[in-house]
């Protein structure tokens, strides 16, 4: 099946990749030529395991392609794939510039019927609008004075399908390969009874052992993708909010997870107690659902409480850190380990070592940084932020090596739970330190390792 993805980013392009290696023919648009020049050359702009090899691959086999021409990619799909960004607007709405300019070139530009499906994570209605936008194009071309030339657009059917993705970053080959489910939204009447037996054949492959397909309005499968990741938000913040309780009253949360997930019901997922969620996707799509809520009246109070409590748990551990230094850090130095806002990607999006690392700047403290992927954009997003704070940034350095951080610092302050950060050698860790002291952010640590002299400092334990 030919296959266009409007969009080169990390759901653009894992869709590009995995679409492709199932034997289907992928052209991926984006309107930035440097990206593209950068993919066709067989580079790749984001971090996500596995996903550079799938892509090379396919491209030497010709199955995958990338271009900035917007006309040849409409036409050669029989299905689009729009994933194009959809950032938060400052009203915490979803800005849909570029969903809605995706949906104004498929209808300039399509020459036969289509089967167009959004990727995007986008608001309930986001469909219809789409619909719209496309439709308004290929009535403009058959108002033309030149229609006669463009006689295709006089007939032209399309259908407009939801298919949320559902992929975590540094795991989103895998969860695309093998899906736990296949959310699929498409529109009453024969446009939507085509349109789910092409994407029905189209994901047949990855339904061979079950029927992973599930099928439901357009409405329900925008509504699904932000119901989901509420819903993981939610946990984690519950989570955090007991790991801070059970501090006081001494518990250790990490008992309490396994204690609780242990019940079917409940489950092991997403119940880590930290700094709290990051990235993409999280922060943006429980404030987009709480703006939509507002937009109809209605107040998400528990999802209101959930952003609250995570905007908090970003604090916790400078708190700890003041407790154990006083407000005043001028002349102490941390080592931080890990940037990203999880392990397995380069992200800094809603980063929480943002939040951390600025804490620690503005306090008078220095700072030596060290991860292992993200440096490059790490360095990028603390420049923005810092940008108008000069004398902060002068106090923000890199290491190359998570014991080079670790050498002449005063505290270790542990902010991602990369692997490789896991188990290191914490007799050289101790003597690099000035004080044996450990701010872990992400519980990585067993709190024995008290026993080997270290003040361990995690969250809930």
């Amino acid at each position: 099946m030919k296959i266009s993805v409007l969009g080169a980013g990390y759901v653009g392009l894992t869709t590009s990749s995995c679409l492709a290696e199932i034997g289907n023919e992928v052209l991926c648009f984006d309107i930035d030529e440097s990206k593209t020049e950068l993919l066709r050359a067989g580079g790749i702009p984001i971090h996500e395991d596995g996903l550079p090899q799938l892509m090379a691959r396919n491209v030497r086999a010709g199955r995958l392609d990338f271009t900035t021409d917007a006309a040849r990619t409409v036409q050669h799909g029989e299905v689009i794939f729009i994933a194009t960004g959809t950032p938060a607007g400052e009203d915490g709405s979803a800005d849909l510039q570029y969903v809605l300019a995706a949906g104004s070139s498929i209808g300039r530009h399509m020459r036969e019927p289509k089967v167009v499906v959004m990727k995007s994570t986008v608001p309930v209605g986001t469909a219809s609008r789409l619909r719209a936008v496309i439709e308004e194009e290929l009535s403009r071309r058959r108002s033309s004075a030149n229609h006669e030339a463009d006689s295709g657009s006089t007939s032209l059917s399309f259908a407009v399908v939801s298919n949320p993705e559902f992929l975590k970053q540094g795991a989103a080959v895998a969860d695309f390969m093998q899906p736990d489910r296949i959310v699929l939204g498409s529109e009453p009447g024969e446009s939507g009874r085509w349109a789910r037996e092409v994407i029905t054949r189209l994901y047949a492959p990855f339904n061979r052992q079950r029927d992973r397909m599930v099928h439901m309005s357009v409405e329900s499968a925008e509504f699904t993708k932000y119901a989901a990741n509420a819903m993981l938000a939610t946990r984690i913040s519950f989570m955090n909010e007991l790991a801070n309780l059970a501090e006081k009253v001494g518990a250790d949360i990490e008992q309490v997870r396994c204690g609780i997930g242990s019940d079917p019901r409940i489950g092991y997922g997403f119940l880590h107690a930290g700094l709290g969620y990051g990235g993409s996707c999280f922060p943006k799509d429980v404030q987009a659902l709480v703006h939509t809520a507002a937009t109809h009246g209605q107040r998400l109070q528990v999802l209101e409480a959930v952003r609250a409590a995570n905007d908090a748990q970003r604090q916790v551990l400078i708190e700890k850190i003041v407790r154990r230094f006083g407000e005043d850090l001028r002349g102490r130095r941390f080592a931080v380990w890990g940037l990203a806002f999880k392990p397995g990607t380069d992200d800094m999006r809603d980063a929480p070592s943002r939040v951390v690392v600025k804490g620690l700047l503005a306090r008078g403290a220095e700072v030596v940084a060290h991860d292992p992927v993200a440096a490059s954009e790490a360095r990028k997003a603390l420049a923005s932020d810092l940008r108008a704070l000069p004398d902060l940034a002068r106090r923000l350095d890199y290491a190359d090596e998570a014991m080079q951080a670790a050498n002449g610092a005063d505290a270790l302050v542990i902010l991602t739970d990369w692997k490789t950060f896991k188990n290191p050698d914490f007799s050289t860790l101790k003597t690099l330190l000035r004080q044996p002291l450990i701010f872990d952010g992400r519980n990585l640590y067993n709190p024995e390792i008290r026993l080997q002299g270290f003040d361990y400092q995690a969250i809930g334990r």
